[in-house]
């Protein structure tokens, strides 16, 4: 039985001038596991996703993708990026393709696939996304939420051993926050490996296999959803769960 994680980050550490952003962040991820991290903005988060496939080189530490280590992996990265898929807040969408090009550009160009497996396997992903219908539509005319659907068929696309997600909803109106929050749901249970940077308790309490609370640069403390939404060992991470909580709570109310 092979026990390596698909994930393995360790004392990661990253400066932007005189500011410590990473002050040694470790943690492990297996395979079909969902790993959360919360904690307010400006804590390191979104840095710790791309000091993991190596958007941002860490000025110290390791990442190992299925026992391999990719800090210094030189010029293999691209290689290692493919089976990393990343989703971030704004959609990276090319404006002047259709949906289904946007994700069938890559597996001919990077994957080499010819143009008829390329777009069977795009509308595929963008079946599994709920896109179909919109296969043939621009960026421009589609809503938010099917734009940020639309970036995460297009990771799916590369068959990636793990996917990062960055506050995938937190440019999205609430209403159109749930039909991301679900496809990514869908993908949890589907036994996808994922490491997702949120503010959506709802999603962190369902999904999540362990919640890594972050603040200034470290993680100070991890434990499943029902330790850490019931009885964490730090006021800080109560106080934040909390006015997440209540914030969600206003948010549905408001709708």
């Amino acid at each position: 039985m092979n026990n390596t994680p698909v994930l393995k980050v360790q004392d990661i550490h990253k400066s932007f001038g005189n500011v410590e952003v990473l002050r040694g962040v470790s943690f492990e991820v297996e395979k079909g596991e969902t790993k959360v991290f919360i904690g307010p903005s400006g804590t390191g988060k979104s840095t710790l996703l791309k000091c993991i496939n190596q958007l941002t080189i860490p000025d110290r530490g390791n990442v190992w993708l299925n026992g391999r280590e990719i800090v210094h992996s030189h010029v293999k990265i691209n290689l290692y990026r493919q089976q990393m898929g990343m989703v971030f807040q704004n959609f990276f969408l090319f404006d002047h393709l259709t949906a289904v090009r946007n994700v069938e550009i890559s597996l001919i160009k990077v994957k080499r696939m010819n143009r008829k497996e390329a777009r069977e396997k795009a509308m595929e992903e963008l079946s599994r996304v709920g896109m179909a219908d919109k296969a043939n539509s621009y960026p421009a005319e589609l809503s938010g939420g099917q734009a940020q659907r639309l970036s995460i068929a297009r990771a799916l696309a590369m068959d990636p051993e793990v996917m990062l997600f960055d506050e995938p909803t937190s440019s999205l109106d609430p209403e159109l926050t749930g039909e991301v929050l679900d496809v990514m749901r869908k993908l949890a249970r589907g036994g996808m490996t994922m490491v997702v940077v949120t503010h959506e308790m709802g999603f962190a309490r369902w999904a999540a296999n362990e919640i890594f609370f972050m603040d200034e640069g470290v993680i100070l403390e991890s434990g499943p959803p029902a330790e850490m939404f019931t009885r964490p060992r730090f006021e800080r991470t109560r106080r934040f769960i909390s006015r997440m909580t209540e914030l969600y709570a206003e948010e549905q109310s408001d709708g």
